[in-house]
């Protein structure tokens, strides 16, 4: 072809420095749109050939190259996908694919906001001038008769065209890196970014570096004897493709086994805990898409922030957590999504907020609902195992997705302080003499004791709700179900667990109310004298379900002081069945006494205190005290 020069068809010279500052959000993005561009061109060429509109010679074998010089400072994209002519070049690079680039340009060009640039998709190539002053295009057609073209620019509205000395069909990209883009020309750093983007690409990706190979060559020549005696005991190594172009997702369920879930979730995740189970995600209609998602087994509470849902697109990696698609809650899990039929924008990184995409969302949630519904149905032992591990996940997912709510609702168990798990519905049906609508439950196991033995004793049950999420969740539940209220363990005192008389008289019961606010110095405690049918116990303390929530929602958000809009409603009940309270009202009138009567009554409420909170370090070491002293009058 006759040598050529020309402007590209902007109308601007406006157009690089927005790629370069507002298009792309990461500079690495470069490396993923020229790479994807010569798996696009491959793809192209394997489906003229299966159209019969192309041929291929028999040994051919499909793969793209990515080679490194730091010396040069260079890199370059190959492939042997399908190539361009010099009309191709023309129409591709030359007049960029977007219409109305003014009003784009003028859009745009004081906005810094990636999200606005929606649905314009031929500006992929020109994100090389993110890190390359020049750029370079060789290229032959697999047309027959093409004449292979070069392209040159150097990141202006000019570029050169002229004939190239490219002798296979494809096209090479060649970057003459800038100051900002030389990192890249680094194997180790040009290695991560490739693995970050194309592990999983379906075609063959290799690395090489021409300056490490140019000081092998270099040192094989100063020291060719050597070189050569070891040529003959050892033979090349033969390269090894970066990616994995057959990922277990593309795989028929059916056809994978357990082991390679594992293996697959640790080599994508790094995590050698193994998962709990996962769900395989395998659909062409309405919509195409294929992933597998991951419940991953907790250290801990709240682990799960770290979930990963990695999104594909042809299997390129676009991005991490796009919340776009994966609906909120399922952030807390780990897995891989590749949807082609997502409709991206020009920088690949962002979704269009359709309808289409929240078809997608609500299919992923319904998946995961089946699901956990096939397991509780199915392998009731094994989801009562995950429980412990899945169930914050769950709540949280109830409380954010109305529709993922309808479907759970009914699987959602809870542990029991009887031993085992039940559901809501047969815990009401089985406790609804003893408690009516109320459900009682535990936060705090070792804590909360003495009324766990204390419901045990009156073969009263309570659920087991140890979970920061769990504030939530039972408010959540109680303005769904209507009557229900949910009543921590220590917030109220049963019927079944008194007597039918307190067997004591007024009397008495106004002098224990003074005795206690003199003791521990409170003339606004709360103090309430009760016969329990458990007479070992003197004293406990109570505190107000509504009160005790607002303190701790109001310590959750910000921990701001609110005691004096929430109070903490605390009732000290005195137990006129045991023997130490017996003991008080009977001395109370004797007043060699007075020092023991004070001793005791501070030492029944510290006791109570216990078995609710930790006592404030002052109170603990009163506590102390007053042990020792109590222990030396024994003595």
């Amino acid at each position: 072809m006759k040598h050529e020069s020309g402007s590209i068809s902007i109308n601007t010279e406006n157009i690089f420095p927005i790629i370069k500052k507002w298009l792309y959000s990461e500079k690495d993005i470069f490396i993923r749109e020229l790479v994807s561009n010569s798996s696009d061109a491959i793809s192209k060429m394997k489906k003229l050939n299966a159209m019969g509109e192309a041929d291929l010679p028999e040994d051919n074998k499909f793969e793209i190259k990515v080679v490194v010089n730091k010396n040069e400072k260079t890199i370059k994209v190959i492939d042997n996908g399908l190539g361009m002519t010099d009309e191709e070049v023309k129409k591709y690079i030359n007049q960029i694919a977007f219409s109305g680039a003014v009003d784009f340009l003028e859009k745009y060009k004081d906005k810094s906001d990636d999200g606005q640039i929606i649905g314009h998709f031929g500006l992929g190539f020109y994100s090389a001038f993110m890190v390359a002053d020049r750029v370079q295009i060789d290229t032959l057609s697999y047309q027959p008769g093409a004449a292979a073209v070069r392209w040159i620019s150097d990141g202006g509205t000019e570029f050169e065209m002229m004939d190239s000395d490219r002798t296979e069909r494809g096209t090479t990209v060649t970057l003459y890196l800038s100051e900002d883009g030389i990192e890249f020309a680094d194997e180790y750093k040009m290695r991560s970014t490739l693995q970050k983007y194309f592990a999983f690409l379906p075609y063959e990706l290799y690395l090489e570096d021409e300056a490490k190979a140019a000081e092998k060559e270099e040192a094989k020549s100063d020291n060719k004897e050597d070189a050569d005696q070891k040529a003959e005991k050892s033979e090349p190594k033969k390269p090894e493709p970066l990616n994995d172009t057959h990922p277990l997702w593309l795989k028929n369920p059916r056809d994978c086994t357990e082991e390679e879930y594992k293996q697959f979730y640790t080599k994508v995740f790094h995590d050698f805990n193994e998962p709990l189970f996962w769900i395989h995600l395998n659909m062409d209609y309405p919509f195409n898409l294929k992933g597998i998602l991951y419940f991953p087994k907790l250290k801990h509470e709240f682990e799960t922030v770290e979930g990963q849902i990695k999104l594909y697109y042809n299997q390129v990696f676009v991005a991490d957590n796009i919340k776009e698609v994966i609906p909120e809650f399922l952030m807390l899990l780990k897995g891989v999504l590749d949807c082609p039929d997502l409709p991206l924008n020009v920088s690949r990184s962002f979704l269009q907020n359709d309808g289409y995409v929240n078809k997608i969302s609500t299919h992923i949630t319904k998946k995961v609902a089946d699901k956990l519904t096939s397991l509780y149905e199915n392998e009731r032992d094994n989801y009562n195992k995950y429980w412990d591990d899945i169930n914050p996940f769950v709540k949280y997912g109830c409380i954010r997705e109305e529709k993922f709510y309808d479907r759970v609702k009914d699987i959602i168990i809870f542990k029991s302080t009887k031993g085992g798990y039940t559901t809501l519905k047969d815990y009401l049906e089985n406790n609804k003499e003893k408690h009516e609508n109320k459900v009682f439950y535990v936060s705090n196991e070792k804590q909360q004791a003495q009324y766990i033995r204390m419901f045990n004793e009156n073969e009263m049950e309570a659920v087991i709700l140890p979970t920061m999420i769990d504030n939530h969740f039972i408010q959540f539940l109680e303005s769904k179900m209507s009557g229900v209220r949910f009543n921590r363990i220590d917030a109220d005192i049963s019927d079944n667990m008194k007597k039918d008389n307190t067997g004591i008289a007024e009397a008495d019961v106004a002098y224990l109310e003074k005795l206690f606010k003199a003791a521990v110095n409170d003339d606004k405690l709360k103090i309430q004298v009760e016969s329990l049918k458990n007479e070992s116990m003197p004293a406990m303390i109570l505190l107000s379900e509504q009160s005790r929530r607002m303190q701790e929602m109001s310590a959750m958000f910000g921990g701001m002081d609110m005691s004096h809009m929430f109070p903490k409603e605390q009732t000290l009940v005195l137990n006129s069945s045991n023997k130490l309270v017996k003991a008080l009202t009977d001395m109370k009138t004797d007043e060699t006494k007075k020092d023991e009567i004070k001793l005791i009554s501070e030492h029944i409420y510290d006791l109570a205190m216990m078995s609710h909170q930790p006592l404030e370090p002052e109170a603990m070491t009163k506590f102390i005290e007053r042990s020792n002293e109590i222990l030396m009058k024994l003595v």
